[in-house]
Formats: structure tokens, C-alpha cells, sequence
């Protein structure tokens, strides 16, 4: 059986991005159908309740980046109430040796801290007064090298950038992967000027909302998933959709898909796609080989989590955010996430939630550890970094994202050429994601505002 419907536009993907889309387009009378090919809204983002703990298989927290998140949030406020972390989230550790260390969190904290050299904390005094880049693509590793110094790269910024892109600083450029560090050594001259001139401009009044806050939601990121589907209705989403593909036309676009066994067409004007580039080649037949190709060499991350509950936690003080680990140290784990400890109702009293990453872009393989050798590598690496006797929690999982995070490389000029090259070509065709514009929940909710304001 085969139907065929017209609608505004069509959105491929029931993510963040696409969901955010969605509500946006349905504020502005438009009519819009999403199709997903999981049998679920949400994308990776899906929160669990079991056992009396809470906690995320995907993405665990974001950071209210701009004033977009926070007013999302107030206009599902009837659905959906945002939780800010606690304090204790603010403290960041990181692993050297055979210990933890807090990482500074400012020039006082930086000169008494063991982490950096002291040829390095003198750099980091003098950060204002070095001269900014001139080098083309510089990588992030390059330029904190330049302006901070080698142990402030090991010990401060790898660790970082495994625990937000799960990635390698030798491979990310600082101008696509981190813009706004980017744009302060450009625009000021230097990273530590640069903020407090930034803190003295004027601002508009809704700036305020960008508090830089841990986030998530009360019950868990799937309460804002949920709250976005009710604002979308659930009538306007393909869900299970299978076999999808997107085909320019005179008017517009139209979109075959097949989701309980009926074939359904779809035509719309416009259409907003927020798949990861590896998708690219099934979803648009109508590309050719040289402009599907700087999707297909995007470089993704693979990431593998562990999620631990312990209804009578044992081991060592859990008041900060959590614990990186730098590949300095030589271990099978990029870090560790304490979420019980900065967010209400994660874990029965007197309990924890450990969520555990491993392998990324310093150890791809580890996607293909069996449960047996993930088991190994947290009793002989967890154990005694959390000052455990055993590990014998009350609850264990494993989940593995070969597709966990794009890599913002030295390519994605190329790549965010050719957006723009197709977005010409094929009027309509709005490509979103994460492809462009940032990896974070905070950027794929003004992306999503963004496109729907400014291109539709």
C-alpha cells in the first residue's frame, strides 16, 4: 500500500535538532512532518529509570551556551522544568599519577596546582601578551602549545577535548572545533583579555540567560524530548521509518519512506535534514560522488559508555563533575562523569551513578571490547582511581555509538563549502546537524531556531 500526503516541510530526523525544528515551524503555523528511522523520538538522547536510579544512555548534560536553551525551555515550561547543576559541578578533576587534582579555575589555582610545569604556569601568566596565530588551519594542540605551553595541553586541554568531542587536539582545528577560542586570540589577542574584555561589552538583555550552567532536565533529558514531541504531535512524526530517500522535484522535494510495511510519499517546498554525514549517500541517490564525498569522509568518534548504580556508594568523595583522564596517563578510559552528585534524584540516597566513556578517537578498537574485557579494564583501571575495594555494583550497562561525534578536522572547511554549494543548488534542501555548527546540545537548539527563522 502506498499514500501520498503535501506538507510545508519535512524534517529527516526526530532529534534534538529536528524535534527543536519542528516545534519552531509548528509556532509559525507551518504544516511539518518529521520521519525517524528509530522507533523512538529523541535520537541518542534517552534517559532510563531503574531500580530507583535515573540516568542517560547517550549524551549526559549540556551548558547553557546561549539564551536559545534557556528560552526553549520557558516556552515548554507547562512540559518540562530545566535543572541547573549543583555547585559542586563547577570542580573539574583530572587524573595525573596516581591521583586525582582539581583542575585550576583561575591564575591563583594554576600557579599551586601539580598538573602544569612551572616554565608553563609563567606562560600562562604572560597568555595576554603573546602574539595571536597567523597559521591556516592551526590545530587546537598547535595553538595551546603556543599561547600555554606543553603541560597545560596535556593536562588541561587534551583531557577536555576527550570529554567533549572524545577527540584528538593534534586533529581538531581550533577555528571549526572551537570557535569561540578561536574568535577571542582573533578579535583580542589573547584568550585570558580576551574574556574580560568580553565580560565589560554591553549586552542585549537576553544574554543573560547564557549562564554557562550544567543542565539537563528534571526526570532526565528525555522530559525535554518528550515535551518537544507533544509540541510537535506525535501525528506529524514518522517513526520506524525505513528505506528513506529524498529526491529534488519542479516544486520542491519529494520523500518516499516505508514505516509499518506502507510506502508513504511525501512532497514539501522545503526540506531540513539533520542526519550524520555517514548517512548521506542512501538518504540524497540525486548526489554525486565528489559532493557526497566530504560527508562520507567526516571522522566520527565511536564511544563506548558504562553506566554504574550503587545503592551504598564506598569509594572516594564524589564533589565535583567528574574525572578526565589524559592520554598521557596511558589508560583505557577518557573519564568519568559523577551525575548523582550535581543532579537531584539520580541515585537512591546515599548512592551513585558513574557514567564511564572509553576509546573515542585515542582508541577506536575499544568499540569492539566484548563486555567480558570492558569488565577487565574497570577493575583494573576504576577500582583504584575511585578508591573502590571491589567492583560490585547494583546495576551495569553497556552501550556502544560507533557514530558517537564528529570530528571538526581540517576537512570541514570543505564540508561546510559544500553545504553551502548544495544549499544553492537544490533551493530548499536545508542541511542541519551536527554536521555544521557545533557538536553540543546548546548549538543544535540555536541551529535549529536559527534555520527555522532565518530559511524558512
Amino acid at each position: 500500500m502506498s499514500n501520498t500526503q503535501n506538507t510545508d516541510v519535512i524534517i529527516i530526523g526526530a532529534g534534538l535538532t529536528g524535534l527543536t525544528a519542528a516545534h519552531y515551524l509548528k509556532k509559525q503555523g507551518k504544516n511539518v512532518r518529521v520521519i525517524e528511522k528509530n522507533t523512538h523520538t529523541g535520537g541518542v538522547i534517552q534517559t532510563v529509570q531503574e531500580e530507583g536510579f535515573t540516568f542517560e544512555t547517550g549524551p549526559n548534560t549540556g551548558v547553557l551556551g546561549n539564551p536559545d536553551v534557556a528560552e526553549l525551555f520557558e516556552e515548554l515550561q507547562k512540559d518540562v522544568t530545566l535543572e541547573t547543576a549543583d555547585p559542586a559541578a563547577k570542580r573539574r578533576l583530572i587524573w595525573k599519577g596516581k591521583d586525582w587534582h582539581a583542575l585550576p579555575s583561575g591564575p591563583i589555582s594554576a600557579i599551586g596546582t601539580p598538573l602544569f610545569t612551572w616554565y608553563d604556569k609563567f606562560r600562562i601568566l604572560g597568555e595576554p601578551f603573546w602574539k595571536k596565530g597567523t597559521k591556516p588551519n592551526e590545530s587546537v594542540a598547535d595553538l595551546v602549545r603556543r599561547r600555554m605551553g606543553k603541560s597545560f595541553l596535556d593536562y588541561a586541554v587534551n583531557p577536555f577535548i576527550s570529554g567533549v568531542y572524545a577527540g584528538d587536539p593534534e586533529y581538531l582545528v581550533t577555528e571549526f572545533a572551537l570557535p569561540k577560542l578561536f574568535n577571542l586570540e582573533q578579535n583580542y589577542g589573547s584568550f585570558v583579555g580576551g574574556a574580560m574584555k568580553k565580560r565589560k561589552e554591553p549586552k542585549e538583555p537576553r544574554d543573560s540567560k547564557a549562564t554557562r550552567e550544567v543542565f539537563s532536565a528534571q526526570g532526565g533529558l528525555v522530559s525535554l524530548i518528550k515535551a518537544l514531541e507533544k509540541s510537535v504531535g506525535l501525528e506529524s512524526i514518522t517513526l520506524g521509518a525505513e528505506n528513506t530517500q529524498v529526491q529534488p522535484d519542479r516544486d520542491g522535494f519529494t520523500v518516499t519512506t516505508t514505516a509499518d510495511g506502507e510506502t508513504q510519499t511525501i512532497r514539501a517546498p522545503k526540506v531540513i535534514s539533520t542526519v550524520g554525514g555517514h548517512a548521506f549517500s542512501g538518504l540524497y541517490p540525486f548526489l554525486k560522488d565528489e559532493e557526497l564525498a566530504p560527508f562520507q569522509t567526516l571522522k566520527y568518534a565511536t564511544v563506548t559508555q558504562v553506566i554504574l548504580g550503587f545503592k551504598d556508594w564506598k569509594g572516594m568523595p564524589l564533589n565535583a563533575f567528574g574525572g578526565l583522564i589524559p592520554a598521557k596517563e596511558n589508560k583505557n578510559m577518557l573519564g568519568v562523569l559523577f551525575t548523582s552528585s550535581f543532579f537531584q534524584n539520580r541515585a537512591p540516597e546515599g548512592g551513585a551513578v558513574l557514567s564511564v566513556f572509553m576509546g573515542g578517537i585515542r582508541q577506536p578498537e575499544m568499540i569492539d571490547f566484548s563486555d567480558e574485557q570492558i569488565q577487565q579494564v574497570l577493575e583494573k583501571e576504576l577500582v583504584p582511581m575511585m578508591k573502590l575495594t571491589e567492583l560490585k555494583p547494583d546495576l551495569q550497562h553497556i552501550y556502544r555509538y560507533r557514530h558517537a561525534i564528529p570530528q571538526y578536522g581540517a576537512s570541514s572547511k570543505e564540508r561546510f563549502e559544500m553545504i553551502d554549494r548544495l544549499e544553492g543548488k537544490y533551493p530548499g534542501l536545508i542541511l542541519a546537524g551536527n554536521i555544521r555548527n557545533g557538536i553540543g546540545m546548546a548549538d543544535r537548539i540555536k541551529q535549529a531556531r536559527m534555520i527555522t527563522e532565518k530559511e524558512i
